[in-house]
């Protein structure tokens, strides 16, 4: 058995990719054009059932800007998790509203809904819940809490290409939702977001907000940004919706054969999947005593060359730069989450001897008690 290096998560750029690009170089049409509208629509075709999608330079951008589109501003609370990458909080403050963070449900590691409701307060405006590691929010009840008290949701889809609930595809549930195009995500543009819009409004102001302000060149309507995505990037992003599905496919594959290998190791939970869900495993996360998942991480790389992942593990309402918003508040589920996980390999790159060699690596190491 081959003992190169196992990554904890790959980038896959092909040929198809590399002429692409090459393809846009040669054309003289480098910033957003064609290849941006092209890669839109086929996006939007392929994940949100055609709903109106606008392309950016980063899912933290997406995020900022629809929720400016979306009409958040200051004055505004928005509940989130603490639980996540700190894009989601920091997306939220940048638009002059304040974060307010959740507690998270243990079992799928998304908002748990009691703690949202309990969240909320009369400046509240929605809630941004996110499909961590690529498992859908727990839909129903926070759609009914939204409902129930008047308030939008916006989606962090970032992880979650390709995932559903009950039949509905994430980025079709919310006001908005973003997807990242990061390298490592489940497919990437070379660095990228996608927001969908549940209004032709919120798609306008998207697209004003992407490019100064403007529709029309030099009548700029509002104070904007420019954060376009390239054609360089949307040439990229346009060949890997054509292997997504399939990569997704290895993806679930990957998890099912950790899922068997791993059963039963005392001490070791392997990820749980409602049954109203599609999970599309942008990480695979188990969860091990606090006491024992450093070690299993460091052993992993040490006598397996195995890489293994924490997401994350400070949570944001302890971050320096979140911690202002959320003074002496306490999430138990949260903090217990940051203290147990443990991301391993499951990327489409890995082979069957890799899943094999990851199962008797943690299998050893757990056994001599990690």
């Amino acid at each position: 058995m081959s003992m190169d290096f196992i990554p904890a998560a790959k980038p896959i750029i092909g040929d198809e990719e590399r002429e692409a690009v090459d393809r846009v170089l040669r054309s003289g049409m480098i910033a957003q054009g064609p290849e941006v509208a092209a890669f839109e629509t086929e996006f939007a075709a392929h994940f949100v059932q055609g709903r109106e999608t606008v392309a950016v330079n980063s899912g933290t951008s997406g995020q900022h800007l629809g929720l400016i589109a979306a009409g958040v501003g200051a004055g505004d609370e928005v509940i989130v998790p603490s639980f996540t990458f700190a894009a989601t909080g920091n997306s939220v403050a940048l638009t002059g509203a304040t974060p307010v963070f959740a507690d998270i449900d243990p079992a799928t590691f998304t908002l748990d809904p009691a703690s949202v409701k309990a969240a909320i307060t009369p400046r509240t405006k929605g809630i941004m819940p996110v499909h961590l590691y690529g498992h859908p929010y727990l839909v129903d009840q926070i759609e009914a809490i939204a409902q129930e008290h008047g308030l939008a949701i916006y989606e962090d889809a970032a992880q979650a290409h390709g995932a559903s609930w009950a039949g509905r595809p994430v980025g079709t549930l919310g006001d908005f939702a973003m997807f990242s195009l990061y390298p490592t995500k489940n497919m990437t543009s070379g660095e990228g977001g996608m927001v969908t819009c549940a209004t032709p409004e919120i798609a306008r102001n998207m697209r004003l907000l992407r490019n100064q302000g403007m529709e029309t060149q030099y009548a700029n309507e509002v104070i904007g940004f420019n954060t376009r995505m390239t054609d360089i990037h949307a040439a990229i992003g346009r060949v890997q919706l054509t292997k997504v599905n399939a990569w997704t496919a290895q993806r679930q594959a990957n998890a099912a054969a950790l899922n068997e290998g791993l059963a039963g190791i005392d001490g070791l939970t392997t990820p749980y999947v409602a049954p109203e869900a599609v999970h599309v495993y942008h990480q695979y996360t188990i969860r091990v005593e606090a006491a024992e998942r450093d070690a299993l991480r460091d052993a992993l790389k040490a006598e397996h060359n195995i890489g293994a992942g924490v997401y994350y593990p400070i949570p944001n309402h302890r971050l320096p730069s979140l911690a202002k918003f959320a003074p002496g508040l306490e999430l138990p589920e949260t903090e217990k989450a940051a203290s147990e996980v443990l991301s391993l390999p499951v990327h489409p790159s890995l082979g069957e001897g890799d899943v094999e060699r990851i199962i008797a690596g943690v299998t050893a190491i757990m056994s001599a008690g990690a």
